[in-house]
């Protein structure tokens, strides 16, 4: 012992492991703004988060988020639980389901999943539009799921040829759909050929490609989904509104960048309509990522989120993810910084090692964040929020566990055609009581 002649204390040495002890009332004093209660701040006491109160504060510049992680460390278990803690403070949440696992959660909060495939009953038309607004958002959807379908950008001619279609369809039926526009890009008329100085037969044959595959949605093997007046009307006070696309995703993956694309475009065009703060949840945006015209038409939808009083989360596996549009190189990372400037909230969990390296570049971490990322244990994430970092373990009630379990087909739980999860082992309620095993997901 020593002591200090300034003080006159004695002076206390003390290994690191011991030390925070002697000062158990310091810790990081957290995001500054109320919250649901998300788990344990590692660094810290409670975690709690609000994208929405965030944003007031000025803490945020925007509210959408984006969450990535390996399979089985807990970014699905993350969103069931926050969707759930918000709808309890008022809050409302539309998600576009390719897995169709969000029946549970829907069912907890006295929903139905709306049920969307080839030949379902129920219709979205990816063309509505709240009253008064101009064909932008239109004209980008077609543009988005052409280029998407083709496989290539649109050349000058079917870029004229989309736009003179939309505008002869808006102006003989109010609430056209994707039928309409083909029927116009095969049969343009004269004032729209004369006006690119092309005979009409050459502008059918050079922006035939183009009218084909946005056929597909109507007749092909997307048809009855999308080729009709939308069917389906949502209430405004509905807590939860779950699309469940899991027809397409088990079916036909390959065709879930257009679905999902269509899908999260009517939801868009509902939102505009109706007030109040509300989620978005695009599980599966690989889908939407893994092209140019998909991924441009996401980020343009991210851009308007604080127009519509809306918070975007997109659910992804890898961060190399963000970059996996095709061979375009330096275009998929302007993509992808683009689309992370408008993301105010990023939660990463588990990433393998040969990750690490685009994680870093496009979070811009740092060495010791990165380094981490792979070491992140089931539950625990890495929060960047406005630029701050946190280690946040996510924690559950026994309730939400069950709500969010996404493993019954390995843990011997399997649906009973009701939706409803029948425990085989018939165990009590299939809930161990652990912290742990409540805290991963």
């Amino acid at each position: 012992m020593r002591r200090s002649r300034l003080l006159g204390v004695t002076l206390h040495e003390e290994t690191t492991a011991v030390l925070p002890a002697a000062y158990p009332f310091l810790a990081e004093p957290g995001l500054g703004a109320p919250g649901a209660y998300i788990g344990r701040d590692v660094l810290g006491g409670s975690f709690t988060f609000d994208p929405f109160n965030l944003y007031a504060a000025g803490a945020l510049t925007n509210p959408n988020m984006l969450i990535a992680g390996q399979v089985g460390f807990g970014k699905s278990s993350l969103v069931k639980t926050f969707i759930l803690r918000q709808i309890a403070f008022g809050r409302t949440a539309w998600i576009a389901d390719p897995k169709g696992e969000y029946a549970p959660l829907a069912a907890a909060v006295g929903g139905t999943p709306l049920r969307l495939g080839p030949g379902s009953s129920a219709r979205l038309n990816p063309l509505d539009a709240p009253q008064g607004a101009d064909d932008g958002h239109r004209l980008r959807l077609l543009q988005a799921l052409a280029a998407t379908a083709l496989g290539r950008p649109l050349n000058p001619v079917e870029h004229a040829a989309t736009g003179f279609a939309l505008q002869a369809v808006t102006q003989s039926r109010p609430a056209p759909v994707l039928a309409d526009v083909v029927a116009a890009l095969l049969h343009p008329s004269q004032d729209a050929a004369n006006s690119v100085e092309l005979p009409v037969a050459d502008l059918v044959d050079r922006s035939r490609d183009l009218a084909l595959v946005l056929r597909r949605m109507c007749d092909g093997d997307l048809a009855g989904m999308f080729d009709a007046p939308t069917t389906v009307t949502i209430d405004g006070d509905t807590p939860l509104f779950v699309l469940d696309l899991s027809a397409v995703y088990q079916s036909n993956r390959e065709a879930l960048p257009l679905v999902l694309a269509c899908a999260t475009s009517w939801l868009q065009t509902h939102i505009a309509t109706q007030g109040g703060q509300r989620y978005v949840v695009i599980d599966e945006a690989w889908a939407l990522l893994s092209h140019l015209a998909t991924a441009r038409w996401l980020q343009q939808s991210f851009k308007l989120s604080r127009a519509h009083g809306v918070a975007n989360i997109a659910v992804l596996h890898r961060l190399s993810d963000l970059v996996a549009a095709g061979d375009a190189g330096s275009q998929a990372v302007e993509l992808a910084r683009g689309l992370l400037a408008d993301t105010g909230t990023r939660v990463i969990y588990n990433q393998s090692p040969g990750e690490v390296a685009d994680a870093q570049r496009l979070l811009g971490l740092t060495s010791t964040e990165a380094e981490l990322l792979p070491q992140l244990r089931r539950a625990l994430a890495l929060w960047n929020v406005g630029g701050r970092s946190f280690l946040v373990e996510h924690h559950r009630s026994a309730i939400e566990a069950e709500l969010a379990d996404t493993d019954d087909a390995m843990t011997g739980r399997l649906a009973d055609g009701t939706g409803d999860q029948v425990d085989l082992a018939a165990t009590g309620d299939g809930l161990t009581g652990d912290p742990a095993d409540e805290a991963a997901a």
